[in-house]
């Protein structure tokens, strides 16, 4: 067994697992960890528990500390100057022409190292961009292409339902979502209606998907003959969410009607 805490550093970003070290720590607890960007500063939102050895597939890092005031204040301190940092780095991408959207900046816990975020509709090439900053900044300076999807995480707002952004309200990461959902689903196939603010297709397309796909195979499909009260009818159309059946009668006419109270008889023949 092998004992492992999860952290996340970001609202609704992703979880880490790190191995607790033998430190007491509860779920809101700040910590103090070594990742592949140097120190930084992360809240528990697992608490430390035992797991498979075989369910772990990378080594783990040790969680360095508890945070102390000292590190909640550092960290706000380099927040305060991230602004700053922003802003230089906007001139600079003026100065030099470059097709970048520069989007935020982060530092870590101890200062050593700056990441800039951007988006860009082609590839850039940002080698004198980082040499300005690292002349201008003494530290390690990192730029990160984000994708939409990223981006609207990263920057936020607001979705068509007017709600703030899943992405960055609760979704840790992104699912993958295809227009056969919204087939299914029978929304218009208008990429205006079904896309977010990112260009994608909206998430909340796969939320209800595996649900429309299983109450649609309860349904008949349409063309199949069927025995209801009012005599043998053709199927036309249903609704999944409420469970009935459009069919159309022998005199034409057409009825809504219960799915338990029509049973299946036959396919009616391909007209092609």
């Amino acid at each position: 067994m092998t004992e492992i805490v999860g952290i996340r550093f970001k609202r609704a970003g992703r979880v880490y697992y790190f191995y607790p070290a033998g430190i007491d720590l509860e779920v809101n607890d700040y910590v103090v960890v070594k990742t592949t960007r140097g120190m930084e500063l992360g809240k528990v939102v697992i608490s430390p528990k035992q797991v498979l050895a075989s369910e772990v597939t990378e080594q783990l890092k040790p969680v360095v500390r508890r945070a102390e005031p000292e590190d909640i204040q550092r960290a706000q301190e380099f927040k305060d100057k991230e602004d700053e940092a922003l802003a230089e780095c906007g001139k600079l991408i003026a100065k030099l022409g470059l097709p970048m959207k520069l989007l935020a900046t982060e530092y870590n816990l101890d200062g050593s190292r700056l990441t800039f975020f951007f988006s860009a509709t082609e590839r850039v090439d940002f080698r004198e961009l980082v040499r300005e900053l690292n002349s201008r900044f003494k530290i390690r300076v990192e730029l990160r292409q984000l994708q939409p999807r990223d981006e609207a995480k990263l920057v936020g707002g607001f979705g068509r339902c007017g709600r703030p952004l899943c992405c960055m309200n609760f979704l840790t990461e992104f699912s993958p979502v295809s227009i056969k959902m919204a087939k299914e689903q029978d929304l218009p196939l208008n990429p205006m209606k079904i896309s977010g603010v990112c260009g994608r297709l909206l998430c909340c397309l796969a939320y209800e998907s595996e649900q429309y796909h299983t109450m649609k195979d309860k349904l008949p499909k349409e063309g199949q003959r069927v025995s209801t009260p009012l005599g043998i009818a053709s199927v036309v159309g249903g609704n999944p969410l409420k469970e009935t059946v459009l069919v159309e009668l022998n005199s034409r006419a057409t009825v809504e009607l219960p799915l338990s109270e029509i049973t299946i008889e036959e396919q009616l023949p391909n007209e092609d």
